[in-house]
């Protein structure tokens, strides 16, 4: 066996320790009842420990050592470099995170989520914020052994982008907020009823997951290796290729909720079941720090596909004139008198909103932003937790001119924070640009990809996606992190 092939097999069977701790991580968002957060806790803790113990070994250290002189030379483009080149770059940070904040980040985050759930069930920000406290401290903890040249987002954010920081963000939104802005101004000065409100029926929800698989199954969900259930929050999470699961959530009377839900995990899922066989079990489909997605190069090029599919082909005019009628088969009653113009009309308004999963495309980023901006506040010290109901609703207010009614439907939404995803929120941004140049891409170089999509025929855009990104996993060449090791400047 070559010293490749020996390295391999030590990485699989980290590949197997992470895989067990993502369907312990599953279990709790869908199935597990609120009692077993506690002992779910405890075995995270365990295995997580197992899987550190296992990366940051020496044995892994002389493996790596071994491979990286056997492919000395050669290609550098070659799966087996860049496998190798991304588990020495992840080596070299993890070592540097303790053991015990590892273990502690594990039992913390089960028992977290369970406690947001029902914070936002019950519109209760107070019983929430000391567990948001103590994922704050642990996330500065993670940021001061990791080591960062500017600011402590730096290092986190690494673990979802590697490529970005809290300056390039700074930058980035700036450039974005100086034309949505006033876009956004513009449009809500002359915003006019439609002549008809589709969300004033309701929409029972078998018949919604019904209509939302089959749009996935078109598009290339295989369910032979998937399936879909319901989640407070909706994610999608893969136990390798062949097994690739994602959720969403339901409301009776706004049919786009889950809807949109699939229609973003399956494009997640399609990057996940599109990856190489080859690759199973190798670094190139591990994320190293027990996050996930796990095959893609980064979380904004994996949102990039789960945004291309929900917004550029799912809300797109060609992508109702061909779904319009089976939808209003399934809703008859519901859809009577409408047509497949005042359902692309409807799904595409454009109107600030509280919810972000539920915001437009002029609006959505604007929802990062804020995001974003009050994680740097938290991870410098310049906003308290405690403050953080006060700060969200004056961020909303200025960014989109509406104030929540209550903590549920502000602070209190997304599932990130409890779950400890400091530096998660980025990845969404960048996804949606990179979403628009990928599929400029696609209709560049597939010849009548254009008329394929009007006719309902996504095979020829998933083949494209698939042989361009989905099939190299995380094979890509990392760019320098402005992480540092700890006491450098």
């Amino acid at each position: 066996m070559t010293a490749y092939q020996t390295f391999l097999t030590h990485i699989a069977e980290l590949s197997d320790i992470l895989n067990a701790i993502s369907i312990l991580k599953w279990d709790a968002r869908t199935q597990m009842p609120p009692g077993g957060a506690e002992t779910r806790g405890y075995q995270l803790a365990t295995l997580t420990r197992v899987a550190q113990e296992h990366f940051v070994s020496d044995q892994t250290a002389r493996l790596l050592d071994a491979a990286e002189r056997e492919l000395a030379g050669a290609d550098p483009d070659s799966y087996p470099v860049r496998a190798v080149q991304q588990t020495r770059q992840y080596f070299d940070i993890i070592r540097r995170i303790p053991l015990d904040l590892v273990s502690d980040k594990a039992a913390l985050e089960p028992v977290s989520e369970g406690v947001w759930a029902a914070a936002k069930q019950n519109n209760d920000f107070a019983s929430f914020a000391p567990y948001l406290q103590k994922q704050l401290d642990l996330a500065k903890r993670q940021a001061d052994a990791v080591g960062y040249q500017d600011h402590p987002f730096d290092a986190l954010v690494f673990e979802y982008e590697p490529s970005m920081n809290a300056a390039k963000l700074r930058t980035l939104f700036n450039a974005l907020k100086a034309g949505l802005l006033p876009l956004l101004g513009k449009i809500v000065a002359n915003d006019k009823p439609l002549e008809r409100d589709l969300w004033q029926h309701d929409y029972p929800v078998d018949k919604q997951k019904i209509f939302a698989l089959e749009v996935a199954q078109q598009f290339g969900y295989d369910l032979n290796r998937g399936r879909l259930d319901i989640a407070p929050h909706p994610f999608e999470i893969s136990f390798t290729r062949q097994d690739v699961r994602i959720t969403t959530r339901y409301n009776a009377k706004y049919l786009p909720m889950a809807l949109y839900g699939t229609l973003h995990e399956t494009g997640h899922a399609l990057y996940e079941q599109g990856v190489d066989p080859e690759l199973t079990r190798t670094p190139l489909t591990i994320d190293f720090l027990g996050k996930y997605p796990v095959g893609g190069t980064s979380y904004g090029a994996h949102e990039s596909q789960s945004r291309l599919w929900e917004n550029q082909i799912g809300r797109s005019r060609e992508f109702w004139e061909v779904h319009f009628q089976r939808l209003r088969e399934i809703f008859p009653e519901q859809m009577a008198g409408a047509t497949p113009d005042l359902l692309y009309r409807s799904v595409n308004r454009v109107r600030p909103s509280l919810i972000r999963v539920e915001a437009d495309e002029v609006t959505y980023n604007l929802h990062i932003m804020l995001r974003v901006e009050i994680e740097l506040g938290l991870l410098e010290g310049s906003i308290q937790v405690k403050d953080l109901p006060e700060v969200w609703n004056a961020k909303m207010q200025e960014y989109l001119g509406v104030t929540p009614p209550n903590d549920s439907k502000g602070v209190l939404q997304d599932i990130h924070w409890s779950g400890g995803g400091f530096g998660s929120f980025p990845g969404y941004t960048v996804g949606n640009v990179m979403s628009a140049q990928f599929l400029a891409a696609a209709q560049r170089d597939t010849p009548g990809l254009d008329a394929a999509l009007a006719s309902g025929n996504y095979q020829p855009l998933l083949g494209w996606l698939t042989e361009n990104i989905y099939r190299h996993g995380r094979a890509i060449r990392r760019v320098n992190c402005s992480c540092a090791a700890p006491g450098t400047i």
